[in-house]
């Protein structure tokens, strides 16, 4: 009967994650568990988010303990038809033993490489097959490549994947090539041809999505497809008091509240997270570095560029997905998506959605690229 069970395992979230902590159960022994389920809290160095079920089954044994740190791939629960006795459960707990690193898995220190382009250095990474037109996923405002920590496995399965940290964001030089949508989205071009990549599938977060967008525009030819969340340029909203208060925030005190304005769940933030970023806004030049982003781009709490018709005009397929619970930007931009546009609105989601709502991201990625 062992072929019967079902493991659920410590997920891998990212590019760095080695271990997480085990907040809580959310589903009790005895349950129906589904495809996409939450089924546990999980927190890592970087976010404390839900475990969702890879596979369908009734949980018969939850394993891992509140409190406990576990190594990914370590055993969380069992799942197996009621068929299945509790011997042999017991047995297959026994027996299990977390699997090794496969090949190719690296140690965090070598995942990333650094390019540099017009004089600036990028951190970057690439994941998946070497073969095909690859995702590219890029990041928001004051955000950096670990925002897409839980999608960028999940598009490497079928399409080469590219992540990297902007500009001045992140562990990328702390120098802009230009504070507008125009200069941002010719940098990305540029390193888009210093990798020797001539077309790609671009996916965009808040600002990430205004610069695809803006380079979907300028060269058409590059750009395959266009999936865009909370995508920033569709509309003149935008809320000032996390633009702006991200820029001002100098302790854990005053942060913690800007961070909880992304999430639909507040509990999202962690203390790690506020921590990487208040270390990364005291890196000398960064604070400078974003007001003046800010003051371009969001200018007296406006946005100040409207890239959505420019978007219609390139006639490429467009996603666009935004959380209805958008504390950043208004889901209700949403009904300015182009015509013939894919819109999709997550339910439990604010202006993080690839994190808080990862498998429906997910998936919708998937069927769009059609990798």
């Amino acid at each position: 009967m062992a072929g019967q069970i079902t493991p659920i395992v410590m997920p891998k979230w990212g590019l760095s994650m080695r271990e997480g902590a085990v907040n809580a159960w959310l589903v009790e022994e005895g349950a129906t568990i589904e495809v996409g389920m939450p089924i546990l809290d999980v927190e890592t160095d970087k976010l404390a988010s839900a475990v969702e079920a890879a596979d369908a089954g009734l949980l018969r044994r939850r394993i891992a303990q509140a409190g406990e740190v576990l190594p990914v791939k370590a055993l969380l629960g069992v799942m197996a038809p009621i068929e299945v006795s509790d011997a042999e459960i017991d047995a297959y707990v026994a027996a299990y033993v977390v699997p090794a690193a496969s090949e190719g898995e690296e140690e965090a220190g070598s995942i990333f490489q650094t390019l540099t382009v017009d004089g600036i250095g990028v951190r970057y990474a690439r994941r998946g097959p070497e073969t095909g037109t690859p995702v590219l996923f890029i990041h928001g405002f004051g955000g950096d490549l670990d925002n897409w920590l839980f999608n960028i496995d999940a598009a490497a399965e079928r399409s080469p994947v590219i992540v990297f940290d902007l500009p001045g964001h992140g562990q990328s030089d702390v120098k802009l090539p230009g504070a507008t949508l125009e200069a941002l989205a010719a940098f990305v071009l540029h390193f888009l041809d210093a990798l020797d990549v001539k077309t790609a599938h671009a996916v965009g977060h808040s600002l990430g999505g205004a610069i695809a967008a803006q380079m979907a525009s300028d060269a058409p030819e590059r750009i395959a497809s266009i999936a865009l969340i909370s995508p920033a340029g569709f509309g003149a909203d935008i809320n000032a008091g996390y633009t702006e208060g991200f820029v001002a925030a100098q302790s854990r005190r005053e942060l913690k509240p800007v961070l909880e304005q992304l999430f639909a769940d507040p509990a999202s933030v962690s203390r790690q997270m506020i921590d990487d970023l208040l270390k990364y806004k005291r890196m000398d030049g960064v604070e400078p570095l974003l007001a003046e982003l800010g003051a371009a781009l969001f200018k007296d709490g406006r946005q100040t560029a409207r890239t959505v018709d420019a978007l219609a005009a390139s006639g490429k397929p467009v996603l666009v997905i935004w959380g209805r619970d958008d504390r950043v930007i208004p889901s209700a931009h949403a009904a300015s998506a182009p015509a013939g546009a894919t819109v999709k609105l997550l339910d439990g989601a604010g202006h993080m959605a690839m994190l808080e709502k990862a498998h429906e991201v997910n998936g919708a990625i998937r069927e769009f690229v059609g990798g």
